[in-house]
């Protein structure tokens, strides 16, 4: 059995102006200037630690593991608490899951986002029910680019590596299913400071209606052979 596996944050889910929003009252909280949403959107897709020290370094700050911890910390319970204010699905996002599980697929989904803040955004917005596996990146000692994320939620999911496929808005996504040895398909509307189309995807979508095609295109093309 093959599996589908989603990134979460820009992929799946419109999720900038809660994330924004964290980073924002942390920082400011701490006595530093907030950064802007456009900056931001640049920001995403390594996980909260990262964010937080982009966040410094937006602010001209020299960081260091002891002066992030805390503000880490702070990110988590804030963003805890305000997890789905503004964050909604993407347009076609719940048709595809739908259609998908329909035809058989195996679902999962393999973020950069903590356990602890990926399993309730799902519950809370009712796609939980859509993915037999979910990886976050505290799951496993290494986080996407790593393979051992994908590889994991694919086994978790009861499929096998051989025929499944990434589904990513950024550079992270992309690495991670090339050294996971999987093809993979970029959306065009995420959150990434270079556009997919210039990262080599095997197929880019800009609406999550173009998913079924594209992914019939990636299982009967060169690219599903190439990672095999």
């Amino acid at each position: 059995m093959t599996v589908l596996v989603f990134d979460l944050d820009g992929t799946l889910v419109s999720s900038m102006e809660d994330l924004v929003a964290a980073l924002n009252a942390v920082l400011t909280a701490n006595g530093h200037n907030a950064v802007p949403e456009e900056n931001v959107s640049h920001m995403v897709g390594m996980g909260a630690k990262v964010l937080i020290q982009r966040g410094l370094e937006f602010n001209q700050i020299e960081w260091t593991d002891e002066l992030v911890e805390p503000l880490f910390h702070q990110f988590l319970d804030y963003y805890a608490a305000n997890i789905a204010v503004h964050t909604r699905a993407f347009e076609g996002v719940v048709a595809t899951l739908e259609r998908l599980r329909g035809e058989g697929w195996k679902l999962a989904v393999c973020t950069n986002k903590a356990e602890k803040l990926t399993l309730p955004l799902l519950e809370v917005l009712d796609l939980a029910q859509y993915f037999d596996a979910v990886v976050g990146g505290d799951t496993y000692p290494v986080s996407k680019p790593h393979k051992d994320p994908l590889h994991g939620a694919i086994n978790r999911a009861g499929g096998k590596v051989r025929g499944s496929i990434m589904i990513g808005d950024s550079g992270t996504d992309i690495d991670a299913a090339r050294n996971a040895g999987i093809p993979v398909i970029a959306v065009d509307f995420g959150y990434t400071p270079v556009p997919v189309t210039e990262l080599g995807p095997d197929k880019v979508i800009s609406h999550f209606d173009e998913l079924a095609d594209a992914i019939a295109d990636v299982m009967s093309g060169p690219s599903v052979a190439n990672h095999r």
